[in-house]
């Protein structure tokens, strides 16, 4: 593994210096990074309050590839006919309507990326607490989304080489985690397959409101699936590569994510996960033992970093695009010498360090998992749209599988989002107080523009 890393290390690097522009490599890279991160870790815990079985929680991570897989699938041919940074603004800007582009646009500028770096480094925070008592989790989430935006405020060369970094670094921690975990002396008894004599631990448990509402944690766990399409002006020869690295991040992503959920059970009574933040450090007491479960712990909340990053990377592109594009937001287009938006920057982080301060965890966690879905929704059947316009005449990538592919992604997204506003009406209320307050600023731009 050692050898690998040193080979990958060095292909990454040296091709990061030669131009502006990221390659593909970078950019699967990114897709992971952006993924792998707070969900994985966190997640599980709030899953077991709703999912009882081991194959219910299973299921859950492998429905949730599947929805991401098919939204990656969806967006790599938007992607591939419309090759501009902004990802959904764009899309829905030229599908529907500006205004419906515009409060994408406005999610993403304001809570998309600002609430997962804020969530990210709280569980930074909270890992690091817990192998030191004495650690403030609050001003140390503070400090290191400070650090990273400090550091992504210069040049594209800098960040694209940080980013490599922390991501291999994050996918051999997980590699080896999963690989330690099956050596395990008192495992815990985990059945992949459904018990139709036990309620709850049947097939049935799959179509419970309990099952939809919890794949909402699941979807933002998978939620940087999309990433590349936010910066895919950045990206070299981007018809062809958004694309693939919306797929094969995706995938890696998903093969790790249900291996990984499987080590949970199979290490840590679920007893001691329900409801708990930290469930990476809870399994890697169980596997390692104490003195190297807090070591494991500490690593785990190191590589949250590479999550914090991605999201401090991409983010601030969007609301650039935004900027470029509306007179009255005009200062989120403000870049230094290295075409940096670091204005976009500085106030992403300053809207994250507002929620570390004042934002309930679980809470925040629905609300911005709901309202990244809906706009998702929305995309992917603006890809019906599309291809009925075009008939044929957009080149480029054509989604695998397609109508099949992105029929699965609306019918599973769907009932995701039916049973997540049913059993969370206050975050839903907040999402679309969000996208209020994004209607109010579009009208009063167009009814002060000349």
């Amino acid at each position: 593994m050692p050898y690998i890393k040193q080979v990958y290390l060095y292909v990454i690097l040296n091709t990061t210096m030669q131009g502006r522009k990221i390659p593909v490599f970078t950019a699967t890279l990114i897709v992971i990074a952006s993924t792998i991160g707070i969900g994985v870790f966190t997640s599980l815990g709030f899953q077991l309050a709703d999912v009882h079985s081991s194959f219910g929680i299973i299921m859950l991570w492998l429905v949730g590839g599947i929805i991401a897989l098919c939204g990656a699938l969806s967006y790599g041919e938007l992607a591939s006919a419309m090759p501009l940074s902004g990802g959904e603004y764009i899309y829905l800007s030229k599908i529907f309507h500006p205004f419906v582009g515009f409060l994408s646009g406005w999610v993403s500028a304001t809570v998309a990326f600002a609430v997962p770096t804020a969530l990210a480094a709280m569980a930074l925070g909270k890992y690091v607490a817990k192998v030191f008592p004495a650690t403030n989790p609050v001003f140390l989430a503070a400090s290191v989304i400070i650090i990273i935006t400090f550091i992504h405020s210069f040049n594209l060369r800098q960040s694209s080489r940080f980013q490599n970094i922390f991501t291999i670094l994050e996918i051999a921690l997980i590699l080896f985690f999963i690989a330690a975990g099956f050596l395990i002396d008192l495992p815990q008894p985990v059945s992949l397959f459904p018990k139709s004599s036990v309620p709850g631990e049947g097939w049935d448990s799959i179509f419970s409101a309990s099952f939809g509402h919890s794949l909402i944690y699941v979807s933002y766990a998978y939620s940087g699936w999309n990433t590349a399409t936010y910066m895919a002006s950045d990206i070299e020869n981007p018809q062809r590569n958004v694309p693939k690295s919306l797929f094969y991040g995706t995938l890696i992503v998903m093969v790790l994510y249900i291996f990984l959920n499987y080590i949970f059970l199979y290490s840590a009574p679920v007893n001691e996960m329900q409801n708990q933040v930290e469930v990476g450090f809870i399994s890697a007491i169980h596997i390692f033992g104490i003195k190297m479960g807090n070591f494991m712990g500490m690593m785990i909340a190191l590589l949250l970093i590479a999550s914090i990053s991605s999201f401090v990377l991409a983010g601030p592109r969007v609301a650039k695009v935004l900027g470029d594009n509306l007179p009255q937001l005009s200062f989120l287009s403000i870049t230094n010498k290295h075409g940096v938006p670091y204005v976009a920057k500085i106030i992403q982080g300053a809207i994250a360090l507002l929620l570390i301060f004042t934002a309930s965890y679980e809470k925040v966690l629905s609300y911005i998992g709901l309202t990244l879905s809906l706009f998702t929704f929305l995309t992917v059947i603006g890809l019906f749209i599309f291809r009925y316009r075009n008939k044929g005449k957009a080149k480029g990538y054509k989604t695998f599988g397609y109508p099949i592919t992105p029929l699965i992604f609306l019918a599973l997204s769907g009932s995701m989002i039916y049973f997540t506003i049913k059993k969370s009406p206050q975050e839903s209320l907040l999402g679309l107080a969000t996208i209020l307050a994004g209607s109010i600023v579009y009208f009063i731009k167009k009814t002060t523009t000349p």
